[in-house]
């Protein structure tokens, strides 16, 4: 999953950050509203934690254009102000969750979690693809019942093809969701041939069909209309 931490306060915003990253997860950081809503418009998400009091303006009102916008994401409010009030004015406008400050990171986790198979499996527990089963809360992958090994960014490319099946995806859009920030500091898309190099083979030799398609001069699909 990728994450845009909206949060002002930057010792929890860091700390978020590094716990999500350790979990798997693809983060990026905006510590204002201007930021924020730049992000969101430019970028895609799978969710975003938004506080309520952010410098230049409010996260209900980057939750309003989120839902305006009709953009596919996950809200995960984080906020000093407890009140039920809050939490009712939050969770109508769109918010999946409202978490009050402080709150416990394996909590956010969790929620993280219910989120991510909300919005890119059906809200299933695991997700069935022909030949292929994946557990998203234990990250294992299973072909034809054989439990299948992959490093951190295998399985994240695999996560995300099969959530993105039979569409095109193109090498930038690739690069953005899975390294975030970071692509920037890449010279090519090498580091991404190479990842995807190795799960395809490692599908292959587990007996999965080759479902991985280059699609040239643009990206890749994860082709399942094969005969």
């Amino acid at each position: 999953m990728k994450i845009l931490i909206i949060e002002d306060e930057i010792a929890l915003s860091d700390a978020i950050f590094q716990y999500l990253t350790d979990e798997g997860y693809v983060c990026e950081t905006a510590y204002d509203y201007n930021t924020a809503a730049e992000n969101i418009e430019i970028h895609f998400y799978d969710c975003i934690l938004v506080d309520i009091n952010l410098p230049g303006g409010s996260g209900l009102d980057l939750i309003r254009q989120v839902k305006k916008d009709n953009k596919k994401m996950g809200i995960i409010i984080i906020s000093a102000r407890d009140s039920v009030e809050n939490r009712i004015e939050g969770l109508e406008i769109g918010a999946d969750n409202y978490l009050t400050k402080p709150f416990h990171l394996a909590e956010l986790n969790a929620h993280l979690k219910s989120i991510n198979r909300r919005i890119n499996f059906d809200g299933d527990n695991h997700i069935l693809v022909n030949e292929i089963k994946i557990l998203p809360d234990s990250h294992q992958v299973f072909v034809n019942d054989n439990e299948l090994q992959l490093t951190k960014k295998e399985y994240e490319l695999l996560q995300f093809f099969v959530a993105n099946k039979n569409k095109v995806i193109t090498k930038t859009g690739l690069a953005q969701h899975l390294w975030g920030d970071y692509m920037d500091i890449a010279d090519s898309y090498d580091f991404i041939y190479g990842h995807i190099k190795n799960l395809r083979k490692k599908l292959i030799k587990k007996g999965c069909a080759d479902y991985i398609k280059t699609i040239y001069g643009v990206g890749y699909k994860f082709d399942l209309s094969q005969e």
